[in-house]
């Protein structure tokens, strides 16, 4: 019987709901073997360890009574679950959560994670006294009314400022439906009245696809400290609440490998590596990541707390089905050293020659309506090949009035073809952003980490990218960046647009090469100083510059054009081809963030520039002497011409004698070589570190070291933790 229903959709649907889900209560914390993931020897994390993170989170997260801040009450839910005899403080009001049902009956950004909070706490403790069944009442209609995607009608009289389109909304989208469909099964749901179980369909079918493309790919959001906290929730609701085997295995897999990923690229708790995304808000200290409480939850490696409200984090702790792999926090605690190379994301056609038939890799469509949305989260709406579809989801679902889209307005009467030829030929501006496939390399040591996107879209407006960061704790951090607007004055340190600012992005993306502790990244904008109509928005600022706040090393040198800092036992030198100087913020209109010494070290006199970093630790030798060797070697540093009157570049090619890789040699369009020895830029697989060598598009994923380790079966959706008897 069981095999005739998995034929057909309706019928895993049924299957799914036969299934019991399990009560929160004692134990609940204890190994499962969920189906789909078989545990073998010692191939999960210690339970009672796992458990009492949890808790130390919860404890955290409730210190005070909050009735109207979701997160505080799922935390304080999960601190009775979690501690016998606790006792959650107060009862919430019926109005207490109106806020929220506002700010999603409104349509506003961010609705897909209020709703998801909302869904914790129903699925999870409908029953608790906590939470009064009218309130429970009140919750079931927002989601009875919600709009569930842009394509539903939009309510009469509200304008749709949601975002469904980057991979991290998605998933989200895809799960609020699910559940939604699934509470109301026969009731009609939605701005479309359509079925739960029909919206429950519809999602789950995508729900499996973007799975599916993040096991086989990652995520075009690489390594971001902002939305991989945001798809850690929605995983996490899947982990816990769904009783389908298919979903609940995949799910857990993506969260495996998300998890690595962070284990691979943290630093005492730091998630200080190369971002496809970030904002200033979590880059300047790792502390105010939204990644922290997560990392400081799994790993625990730094002498910082919690910080903050985190909502991954809660979900974590909340979470009672998710084992996590032993060989995770084997990763975490490797002090190395040790490289991890990675690729990430799918590869897209954008810039010249243009094709006139693009062919999508791995069997993908840039035509099929149904594989839009893979595209669109990679944010690759202006890429070429799919400015036709995008046209036409703009025309037909006006979104051309959506805030998110402001910078195209002018182009709503644009024709397709027209609007090819000039994605092709302004790629370099157009697409900032689009988060193709990307080679990360990652060099740490137990005492400093350093990361990069190597070559990745060189000279090109990215909003959100953070090309490369030096981190030795979790806020002696260092980082370079091209500004595409002037600092701010308004004295607010959070006043820096999401798309493009003073430190969000880069005006224009370096061409970055990295060889273990040394990394070169020469900037060469490759477009106009500034935009010509209709494109008068994209600019940028005639200086580099990078993050090195002197406050937070225990040492702080300059030597001509070297600046070098050590944090305990880590070192770190950058050198800038044209003289930099820190700039003295006033603390008034240019705030500092409640920092007393300066950070901001600007290299004036042109956006084209070489930074070199290298980083050691105490092995290397005092850090008076490491510091005088650096200052000491050979840096060359050539133009290759004398660019373009509107600011484009040429580039440069640059010759260093590094003191430990001996000479090292890069280019705009040079090849990386150490010490004679060519060395590849882009890596040959999805991962090539001493855990796993894995080909692209893998059929297998395996982390494992000392016969510790985790197995995902891409195909069959099997997950295999294992470890000795």
């Amino acid at each position: 019987m069981a095999t005739l229903l998995r034929r057909s959709g309706v019928g895993l649907l049924t299957l799914a709901l036969a299934v019991p889900t399990a009560t929160a209560g004692c134990g609940d914390d204890l190994p499962q073997n969920p189906a789909g993931t078989t545990i073998e020897g010692r191939g999960a994390a210690d339970q009672a360890w796992f458990s009492s993170r949890k808790l130390a989170y919860a404890r955290f997260e409730t210190v005070e009574w909050n009735p109207t801040s979701l997160p505080n009450v799922l935390a304080h839910l999960t601190r009775k679950r979690l501690e016998p005899g606790y006792v959650v403080p107060g009862v919430v009001s019926l109005e207490a959560w109106d806020g929220y049902f506002q700010r999603i009956d409104d349509l506003r950004d961010g609705r897909d994670f209020f709703a998801l909070d909302l869904l914790a706490i129903l699925l999870g403790h409908e029953k608790d006294p906590a939470i009064p069944p009218a309130l429970i009442q009140k919750t079931d209609d927002v989601f009875l009314r919600f709009k569930y995607w842009f394509t539903h009608p939009t309510p009469p009289g509200k304008a749709d400022d949601s975002y469904y389109w980057s991979e991290n909304h998605q998933i989200s989208y895809y799960v609020v439906e699910y559940f939604a469909g699934l509470r109301f099964l026969d009731r009609p749901i939605g701005t479309d009245a359509r079925l739960g179980r029909e919206h429950a369909l519809a999602a789950r079918k995508q729900i499996l696809k973007w799975l599916d493309l993040r096991a086989r790919f990652g995520f075009s959001e690489w390594h971001s400290n902002v939305y991989y906290e945001k798809d850690i929730s929605p995983l996490l609701l899947l982990v816990e609440h769904t009783r389908d085997e298919e979903i609940r295995a995949r799910a857990s897999a993506v969260l495996d490998i998300l998890f690595a990923d962070l284990a691979l690229h943290t630093l005492r708790d730091a998630f200080g590596v190369t971002h496809g995304r970030s904002y200033k808000k979590d880059k300047m200290t790792s502390t105010d990541e939204d990644t922290w409480g997560i990392t400081k939850l799994l790993f625990d490696s730094s002498t910082y707390d919690f910080v903050r409200s985190d909502g991954g984090a809660g979900f974590l702790a909340a979470n009672t089905r998710y084992v996590l792999p032993e060989i995770i926090r084997l990763m975490a605690a490797d002090k190395g050293p040790l490289v991890d190379r990675e690729r990430m994301s799918l590869p897209i056609q954008e810039s010249l020659p243009l094709e006139d038939e693009p062919q999508a890799a791995y069997g993908l469509s840039y035509t099929n309506p149904d594989d839009l949305m893979v595209w669109w989260g990679m944010g690759a709406l202006t890429a070429y090949p799919v400015v036709p579809q995008t046209l036409e989801a703009f025309h037909a679902y006006n979104l051309w009035d959506s805030s998110h889209f402001e910078p195209f307005k002018d182009l709503r009467t644009i024709s397709p073809l027209l609007a090819v030829n000039l994605s092709v030929n302004s790629s370099t501006f157009l697409n900032f952003a689009l988060m193709k496939d990307v080679d990360t390399y990652t060099w740490r040591t137990g005492d400093v980490m350093l990361s990069s996107a190597i070559d990745f879209r060189k000279g090109t407006f990215n909003q959100q990218m953070h090309s490369w960061q030096a981190t030795l704790d979790a806020k002696a951090i260092v980082f370079t960046n091209h500004p595409f607007r002037a600092l701010a004055t308004s004295g607010d340190w959070r006043d820096d647009p999401e798309r493009g600012g003073y430190w969000n992005g880069e005006a224009s993306a370096p061409r970055s090469a990295q060889f273990e502790n040394v990394g070169i990244h020469i900037y060469a904008p490759q477009y106009p100083q500034q935009g010509g109509a209709p494109f008068e928005y994209f600019h940028w600022e005639p200086y580099t510059h990078a993050y090195f706040p002197q406050e937070f090393f225990d040492e702080i040198a300059q030597d001509g054009n070297w600046t070098f800092g050590r944090k305990g036992d880590g070192y770190v030198g950058l050198y800038s081809h044209r003289p930099p100087k820190y700039l003295v913020y006033d603390g008034v209109k240019q705030a500092t963030g409640g920092r007393t010494k300066p950070f901001d070290l600007v290299a004036e006199g042109g956006a084209d520039n070489v930074w070199i970093v290298e980083c050691g630790t105490k092995a290397d030798g005092p850090f008076t002497d490491w510091t005088r060797r650096l200052a000491g070697v050979k840096v060359e540093v050539t133009s290759r011409g004398p660019g373009e009157p509107t600011g484009e570049s040429d580039g440069f090619d640059v010759v260093y004698l590094s003191p430990k890789l001996g000479i090292v040699s890069f280019g705009w369009d040079a090849p990386l070589v150490v010490s004679g020895r060519e060395i590849p830029l882009h890596a040959t697989g999805r991962y090539e570190n001493p855990y796993a060598q894995t080909p692209l598009d893998p059929k297998e994923i395996v982390f494992e070291k000392n016969g510790v380790g985790l197995r995902f079966d891409t195909k069959l959706g099997k997950r295999v933790l294992f470890g000795p008897p």
